[in-house]
């Protein structure tokens, strides 16, 4: 059902492309009307706190399921740095070039050091970027330590870092030792997938290591706070 409705979204935005044109904006509608309509059909709840600032920003958030992108993105338009594995799945691939995604292959420095100026290249065109600094998902509420160089990158061309929280409801929405289609798949699969999703207050500063440090600190303390407190 999912992949169905990744088809047929993506299938629409394209044949109709002549006649509506092909822009960012009208693709990252795309992306928020297909969550919508995900997020009823799968079960997804999420509890929202904050808001995106006005202006142009980097977005920092904790890893730990493939629906975090999912879930900020419809609170939020932003290109995604994401790992090259996404690439190699048909129509998810097409989705993800469509709406803004940028590649990275982590086990390469040229690739890393090109992913680095596409982000500075696409925050200087006024787009926000949404980053998981863990650079990997955390496979529990354990918050892994942020690779500072997106920080770097922001910081050094007058950005600020906006921190982003996420929590689920269960550890069965937390991401193992699967592959990304596994994952995919079983991700929405579940009857109900709850979720709190929290942006903080934008972070500025000289040094892109003590930004990532306030972030990571930010994070980790919403990440130890009670679900219940929440809810």
């Amino acid at each position: 059902m999912a992949f169905t409705s990744i088809v047929l979204f993506i299938g629409v935005y394209l044949i109709t492309i002549p006649i509506l044109g092909n822009s960012q904006q009208r693709a990252f509608r795309l992306r928020r009307n297909w969550i919508k309509w995900g997020m009823l059909l799968f079960g997804i709840r999420i509890t929202n706190i904050g808001k995106p600032i006005d202006g142009t920003a980097l977005y920092v958030s904790n890893h730990l399921s493939f629906i975090d992108p999912v879930a900020t993105c419809y609170y939020l338009d932003a290109f995604v740095i994401a790992k090259a594995e996404v690439s190699n799945i048909p129509f998810l691939s097409k989705g993800a070039e469509l709406t803004g995604v940028i590649y990275v292959k982590r086990e390469s420095k040229e690739s890393r050091s090109n992913t680095r100026q596409a982000l500075i290249d696409t925050l200087n065109s006024g787009k926000n970027i949404l980053v998981y600094p863990e650079g990997t998902v955390s496979q529990d509420v354990t918050l892994l330590p942020y690779k500072t160089g997106a920080f770097k990158g922001a910081i050094s061309n007058g950005y600020p870092v906006v921190p982003i929280a996420i929590r689920y409801g269960a550890t069965k929405d937390i991401w193992n030792n699967t592959s990304l289609v596994a994952h995919f798949f079983k991700q929405l699969s579940h009857w109900r997938t709850e979720i709190i999703h929290e942006f903080g207050k934008p972070l500025t500063g000289d040094d892109g290591d003590a930004v990532a440090k306030m972030a990571y600190d930010w994070t980790l303390e919403k990440l130890q706070t009670d679900w219940k407190t929440l809810n």
